[in-house]
């Protein structure tokens, strides 16, 4: 089992940035890859970035690719999405996800954390 909880949400102006931070404990963080999604107010999940293991392979979702980074520090056992230029489109609630490839799908993750806002005005 895994745990996970967000932090680093808040509220930002647009063209702003946030850091937000993803926390984990339980088995081995390495074995894991570690994603990012997020949930619009009425709207479905949907995918943000991801990152494998190893850190050497990355997904990002095309609306948010060239201004967010996903990154990780095992040794800290923490997961980290950088998100620069902030738009009014970025709003939501983010969530981090550990599971077995750096998948943009959501069934491939396990262990959810309950998410932390992030929230942009324009």
């Amino acid at each position: 089992q895994v745990q996970v909880v967000e932090s680093g949400g808040g509220l930002v102006q647009a063209g702003g940035s946030l850091r937000l931070s993803c926390a984990t404990s339980g088995r081995t963080f390495i074995s894991y890859a570690m994603g990012w999604f997020r949930q619009a107010p009425g709207k479905e999940r949907e995918f943000v970035a991801a990152i494998s293991w190893s850190g050497g392979n990355t997904n990002y979702a095309d609306s948010v690719k060239g201004r967010f980074t996903i990154s990780r520090d095992n040794a800290k056992k923490t997961v980290y999405l950088q998100m620069n230029s902030l738009k009014s489109e970025d709003t939501a609630v983010y969530y981090c996800a550990a599971g077995g490839v750096e998948s943009a799908n959501s069934n491939n993750y396990a262990y959810w954390g309950q998410g932390t806002q992030v929230t942009v005005s324009s």
